[in-house]
């Protein structure tokens, strides 16, 4: 298939098990392709560190609602700090602290998160061949669980930025990335792929939403990459594959396979997913030092029975 050509949903399906890593790493195995990451490619990761930099690759969490928030995060203050400096303060706490609440729908169009293998499911079963009702009402994933990277995610970061290759602000909504772009990334750039890297992935659609304002990715589409770059994750064996979307195009283009880069790359590659990055400043350190891979350090919450965790993915040069 061509590394330009749109892959029709009968192709998508037979990826499905083509693509699949179910047992690749034993029949117990909740970390997906997060065992390609070894320690000798985490020293690798480590030695790209020589200038001291560090870059947060996630979005600003607030509390904010618009378009692209569909479950806005709430905060609840239980304490603050109005009262205390003129003995005004009315409360049975009596230490002077600041204590609140936070709620929030992390899986969605708006905060930086990573998704479990637990996350998604493909005609009931999650990555590994388990039923789907592992991840239960009541105990949230009993298996696959975001607590499997309980130690952290650290490796090699690579940044494919599309619109540089394309010569555009940023890429349409309608409009996907195609396997073509990160080979082209890779000649131009000066980089190769490598088991285990963790793949960042920039449309530009978070700076156009800077530019123009927020947007309804449901009603007005979201751009993210092509179901066609699935064999170049599973033929280059990357770990974790982040972008400045949600990840899977909308709408699609299929029927039945509504989110291809997640029901095949997280239920039968067990790549884990991160969404809604931010690689704006990201994109413009690689600019300016001409150069595009880095060290990756990504802590999710130790949420048990966690389908994914909000994150802030750290690129350090």
């Amino acid at each position: 298939m061509s590394t330009n050509s749109i892959p029709t949903e009968q192709q998508v399906i037979k990826w499905m098990d083509e693509l699949s890593n179910w047992k690749r790493w034993g029949e117990d195995d909740q970390m997906g392709a997060l065992n390609l990451i070894t320690p000798e490619s985490v020293k690798q990761s480590i030695s790209l560190v020589n200038d001291g930099i560090s870059v947060s690759c996630a979005r600003p969490l607030d509390t904010n609602i618009d378009a692209e928030v569909y479950r806005p995060t709430q905060r609840l203050m239980l304490e603050s700090g109005e009262g205390w400096q003129y003995h005004e303060k009315n409360t049975d706490f009596q230490i002077q602290a600041a204590l609140e609440h936070l709620s929030m729908v992390y899986h969605g169009y708006h905060i930086t998160h990573i998704d479990s293998p637990a996350h998604f499911f493909w005609n009931g079963k999650m990555y590994n061949d388990r039923p789907s009702y592992l991840v239960s009402t009541n105990l949230g994933a009993t298996v696959n669980s975001v607590d499997n990277a309980k130690n952290g995610i650290v490796g090699r970061g690579i940044l494919v930025d599309v619109p540089l290759i394309r010569k555009v602000n940023w890429l349409d909504r309608h409009e996907g990335v195609m396997p073509q772009d990160i080979l082209a990334a890779e000649k131009k750039c000066g980089f190769e792929i490598q088991p285990g890297d963790i793949l960042f992935i920039r449309t530009g659609q978070l700076r156009r939403t800077l530019t123009e304002g927020p947007f309804s990715p449901p009603d007005d589409g979201s751009t993210a990459c092509q179901a066609a770059c699935l064999p170049i994750f599973r033929e280059r064996d990357i770990s974790v594959l982040g972008t400045d979307t949600s990840n899977d195009m909308i709408p699609s283009g299929y029927k039945t396979v509504t989110n291809p880069i997640h029901q095949i790359g997280l239920v039968q590659m067990g790549i884990w997913i991160i969404d809604n990055a931010n690689l704006e400043e990201l994109s413009q350190i690689c600019k300016e030092k001409n150069r595009w891979e880095f060290m990756v350090n990504i802590g999710p919450l130790r949420i048990v029975g966690g389908t994914g965790s909000p994150v802030n993915p750290i690129a350090l040069f």
